[in-house]
């Protein structure tokens, strides 16, 4: 199961997209975890508001990310590390269309420079690889043997999803992403983030 991606997490502090607070990426490369990273978040002003619901979600409080990196810093970041030629460059996300608008919208309000990405969701992926009564990361997580260890911790969350990708390339034989996809009804997705 030699897939390459990159799984990536975010939780945010309101209702807000660009109000990302935390972020966790797992690079996995030929089916091996090559390097994980977890940052806590600045919003930006004007999305800064952390709203009771989503703090008792993930426990992250104003103070936690008063000293934190923002949003273009982390961009940068993976915009330097993970390039269209590497071959773990493909995103994949439980719920994909939340961390995809996630990185529009705080990129938006940072002023960065959007980039074109491939990715993949693993809720699509799970809805037609298992038969679950629920398909949220908990359940699809265990369904792939690679339980979620402390859910809405964003490095967590994304070692759980990359555990849904490598359980779904091994039970496919897949050799990519995009003949994983393919081998579940899918295709991969491309946006401008």
């Amino acid at each position: 199961m030699p897939v390459s991606f990159t799984a990536i997490d975010f939780e945010t502090a309101n209702r807000s997209p660009a109000s990302a607070c935390a972020l966790g990426v797992v690079r996995v490369r030929d089916g091996q975890v090559v390097d994980t990273r977890y940052s806590l978040i600045r919003p930006p002003l004007g999305h800064d508001g952390f709203e009771p619901g989503n703090v008792r979600i993930h426990g992250i409080r104003p103070a936690d990310v008063a000293h934190a990196p923002t949003f273009d810093l982390l961009w940068d970041w993976m915009c330097e590390n993970i390039s269209p030629e590497d071959p773990d460059s493909v995103l994949v996300a439980h719920n994909a269309v939340f961390d995809t608008g996630v990185i529009k919208a705080a990129n938006r309000a940072c002023g960065g420079t959007a980039r074109n990405w491939d990715y993949a969701c693993t809720l699509r992926l799970a809805r037609a690889a298992y038969t679950l009564r629920s398909y949220a990361l908990p359940s699809a997580s265990r369904a792939a043997g690679a339980e979620v260890v402390e859910h809405h911790n964003a490095l967590s969350d994304s070692l759980a999803c990359a555990g849904i990708v490598l359980d779904l390339a091994r039970r496919s034989g897949a050799r990519s992403m995009a003949e994983l996809t393919a081998h579940y009804g899918d295709r991969l997705q491309r946006a401008t983030l």
